[in-house]
């Protein structure tokens, strides 16, 4: 057996940012959730629908991996990205790094997961590496997934090498701090900046604020649109809530860092982000609820009042961003 030493194997909200949490605490970096969260710009929304998709999912963050090199970007880390089609060399990209006492990040399939409860495909999966056995892997995932926890490594493979939305040719990754640590202070007021100008100008109208508004004429026709709403429309609801997003579609983590933020940092427009952010977090877990409900009863109804909820958020989290936008440059800290 081979394991890495002083792993802190401990399981957060978000799989992107569970991962990063090793693999930083590993180097002597000790960041927040939501920290990681919005120094890596990880807030974003997205309407995704098409004829090949059995139903529309809405998305609340970057895409998998962009938090990841946002943030390796933001803090100067050294970002050693793998990637293969060999199932031999994906293996030894993962084991010569553990091998020397350096933990390693994955992206994966995570319905091949032996541990993991819900088996549906999902590419963009992110776990910790940081040892393995002749027949088991030890990974860190998220704590509803259970933090610390193993699963073979034949299993491990397939859920590499899956092909599909999302996915990846079995990469890996390793992180290194500079030689002088990253004062990450510094980097808050441009990851908000850089968030907000992206949520702001997004190039399509089913991102950003935009996306919010398609998503709101969307809603209603959820009912039609499902082969089976009493479980496509409550399993969409559970992918707001309790799927990695912290909660709220990833508002709840993004509220939480500006609220960490406003500790280090005095300004205006930050507390109205923050206030903002508040609020369309609890509007969020509305919608959710709303959706749960027309999925269960089958009332248009009450796709009707989260589509009214919607086009509130749509404004709200405009309003938010373009205040976070306007933050200066370069801010001093609190006293």
């Amino acid at each position: 057996m081979t394991i890495v030493k002083d792993i802190e194997a401990r399981g957060m909200h978000h799989c992107e940012t569970t991962a990063l949490g090793v693999l930083l605490r590993h180097e002597g970096l000790d960041l927040s959730e939501p920290m990681l969260f919005g120094l890596g710009s990880g807030l974003s929304f997205i309407y995704w629908d098409s004829k090949a998709m059995p139903f529309p999912f809405l998305g609340g963050r970057v895409k998998p991996f962009d938090l990841t090199r946002n943030l390796a970007a933001r803090l100067g880390l050294t970002l050693l990205v793998e990637e293969t089609t060999s199932q031999r060399k994906a293996w030894e990209n993962v084991a010569a790094p553990i091998d020397a006492g350096q933990p390693v990040g994955l992206q994966l399939d995570s319905y091949h997961l032996e541990y993991f409860q819900s088996k549906t495909h999902f590419g963009g999966h992110v776990v910790a590496m940081y040892g393995y056995d002749e027949h088991d892997v030890y990974l860190v995932d998220t704590d509803q997934q259970g933090g610390a926890v193993r699963t073979s490594r034949a299993s491990l493979a397939m859920a590499r090498t899956e092909r599909g939305p999302m996915t990846a040719r079995n990469r890996s990754f390793t992180i290194t701090l500079p030689e002088r640590s990253p004062c990450w202070q510094d980097q808050i007021i441009p990851a908000i900046k850089h968030c907000a100008d992206a949520f702001l100008t997004a190039p399509i109208a089913n991102l950003g604020y935009r996306g919010i508004e398609k998503a709101a004429k969307q809603l209603p026709k959820w009912l039609l649109r499902a082969d089976n709403p009493q479980q496509d429309l409550p399993q969409a609801a559970l992918l707001m809530e309790k799927a990695g997003t912290g909660g709220a579609l990833f508002r709840a983590l993004y509220r939480d860092f500006l609220g960490e933020c406003l500790q280090l940092v005095d300004d205006n427009n930050l507390r109205t982000g923050h206030k903002l952010y508040a609020e369309a977090a609890t509007l969020w877990t509305d919608v959710a609820t709303l959706i749960t409900k027309a999925g269960d009863g089958g009332d248009v109804g009450h796709l009707e009042q989260a589509r009214a909820i919607l086009h509130d958020l749509s404004r709200i989290e405009k309003n938010a961003m373009q205040a976070l936008h306007q933050l200066p440059a370069a801010t001093p800290p609190r006293p």
